[in-house]
């Protein structure tokens, strides 16, 4: 309960900068709670005035009751608008919060956890929030002051027999507690759920290809609907919970009333009290129904907007990736590996004691079987893994203590997985740090990657966009989009991993005149299995459980007879 209270004030913290606009929100929702009671005072008036056949009264009255329409109206209109703002506008500042927040997490965190459930965080829950902010909030405000109004005139017009009334006030806030511990589980439930449900259709979507080549429809959709039925059954138990909430409370009212009205039918209860004031209180008393039913409704909306603030602020307080560094030096590409040691938190030991130096403008290429430990190496130096021990040095600098973002724009990657946007050719290879590049140092680019020729092909050129993860080019010829955009960076340092590997000869033929090309005036990493990849290397290290095992020139090593022979006997196959 403290913990939720804790997060609510903090949710409510992000209305600080919409003082205004609560303010309007409450000046338009009192107008409206004063024509809630305006209703029982206008029964009354028309009915002393038919009583007393005050016909000066009785012509007045068509114009009260348009009059009271029409600041009902204006009531709503200014509550319901400037709510719709605070609403829209916090649902607007908290995704863009989270997506920053996203953008500094570490890599583990996107390991941790599908796209899908990271995605529904954003979208769903961000939106779940405002049912316990500015919708609860909005429904407080509008009929508690509702609420306020008619007990107040109860108060004013019989206080004895408005005390029934406030009797059962315990009861139904008993009541509201208790289905507030099961609907916060629920809601809790419904997110999870919802996650899944992302998870799967981005899958599906991605994979779409590999669906329906291996007739994985069927499983896809039996997987679709198993997570969406749970989602339905989580749903449809949140709504029973609320739907038994209220007419509860409504029957506890029920019977308050029921009360009031056989005690004010006593004459020693009533007394004096004229026949208009009567029906006015009678007529308050029942109005005052079906604010407390919406008051009681704010418990679905505020237990499952606080389990989507739970969710977001989880998210929000997650550590960052550590960026203490505040050198900024030049760098010409020397790199030192000294007793590194990289351990996963599951346990797994990737890296061992390994020690190399390497000189700038040198190619080194790292091989060995797969999980040898390669790319997670290669992973440390853009710091998308933490060092657990040991230290990597740059050009003399300590890793850590280089600005993070300098230490990544120093560094090009190339990955056998290559990464394309939805977007054009030329904002493909311009991308981040490079949107400011020229149109002649884009082509340039890409003519060295040997790019420019397919890609002039294109229907539009430089302009054609590429559809998703750009699967509309060949393996090939994204792979050379990726390398037109590694030779724009202009890195001194320049990362390969398997980039080669699984294309065919004449798309290898071209990637490996690009790679010869980026290559040139840069220190190299290179992680591939085949053998023309690196057999030029001037240093090749060969990797097993984590750990050098041998080191040296193609030559050298050939010599050796040892594991690298045994790779280059099977062609770098395996």
């Amino acid at each position: 309960m403290k913990q939720d209270f804790k997060v609510y004030l903090r949710l409510l913290s992000y209305l600080k900068s919409f003082k205004w606009a609560i303010i309007l929100v409450i000046v338009g929702f009192a107008i409206n709670a004063g024509t809630e009671v305006s209703v029982a005072r206008l029964l009354k008036y028309i009915i002393e005035s038919i009583q007393n056949h005050n016909q000066q009264n009785l012509n007045l009255f068509p114009l009260l009751i348009v009059a009271l329409i029409f600041f009902r109206g204006l009531g709503l209109f200014v509550g319901g608008y400037f709510s719709a703002v605070i609403s829209r506008s916090l649902v607007f500042n908290l995704r863009q919060e989270v997506f920053s927040k996203l953008m500094r997490l570490p890599s583990q965190y996107y390991l941790d956890h599908s796209s899908g459930q990271i995605s529904a965080k954003l979208m769903y829950n961000v939106e779940q929030v405002t049912a316990a902010s500015t919708e609860s909030l909005q429904t407080l405000i509008k009929e508690g002051l509702v609420t306020i109004g008619l007990l107040g005139f109860l108060l004013y017009t019989n206080w004895k027999l408005t005390l029934c009334i406030l009797i059962f006030a315990p009861l139904i806030g008993g009541l509201i507690r208790k289905a507030a511990k099961r609907l916060r589980k629920l809601s809790i439930q419904v997110q999870n759920t919802m996650g899944d449900i992302n998870h799967v259709v981005q899958e599906t979507v991605i994979g779409q290809s590999v669906v329906k080549g291996f007739a994985g429809e069927d499983y896809e959709k039996e997987r679709f609907y198993r997570h969406s039925n749970e989602n339905l059954k989580r749903g449809l138990k949140m709504v029973v919970v609320q739907q038994l909430n209220s007419p509860v409370v409504q029957l506890i009212m029920a019977i308050s009333m029921s009360i009031i009205v056989w005690l004010a039918l006593r004459p020693e209860i009533l007394g004096d009290t004229s026949a208009g004031a009567f029906v006015a209180y009678i007529t308050a008393a029942g109005l005052l129904g079906k604010p407390t039913k919406n008051l009681t409704d704010i418990n679905e909306k505020l237990q499952r907007g606080l389990a989507a603030a739970h969710s977001v602020f989880e998210l929000l307080d997650l550590p960052e990736e550590e960026n203490n560094g505040t050198l900024k030096p030049k760098l010409d590409g020397q790199v030192t590996f000294d007793k590194v040691n990289l351990v996963y938190p599951d346990g797994s030991h990737a890296i061992h004691d390994f020690s190399l130096d390497i000189q700038a403008g040198q190619t080194v290429a790292l091989v060995g079987r797969s999980g040898a430990g390669k790319s997670s190496l290669v992973n440390l130096l853009v710091r998308f893994q933490e060092l657990s021990s040991g230290q990597i040095s740059f050009d003399g600098n300590a890793i850590r203590d280089i600005e993070l973002s300098y230490l990544r724009q120093n560094i090009a990657m190339v990955n056998q997985q290559v990464v394309l946007f939805d977007r054009t050719v030329r904002e493909n290879i311009a991308y981040g740090q490079l949107q400011g590049a020229s149109e002649e140092d884009i082509i340039k680019a890409a003519k060295a990657a040997y790019a420019h020729d397919f890609i002039m092909a294109l229907p539009h050129g430089y302009d054609t966009i590429l559809g998703v993860n750009g699967l509309t080019l060949s393996g090939g010829q994204r792979q050379r989009v990726a390398i037109a955009r590694a030779i724009l960076k202009n890195a001194p340092i320049l990362i390969m991993d398997e980039a080669t590997s699984a294309l065919d000869n004449e798309s290898e033929h071209y990637i490996q005149k690009a790679f010869d090309e980026a290559m040139q005036h840069r220190t190299t990493i290179v992680i591939a299995h085949r053998l023309s990849t690196i057999e030029n290397a001037d240093c090749i290290v060969v990797m097993d459980k984590g750990r050098i095992i041998e080191k040296g020139t193609h030559a050298e090593l050939l010599a050796q007879h040892g594991a690298y022979y045994q790779l280059y006997q099977r062609n770098f196959e395996e």
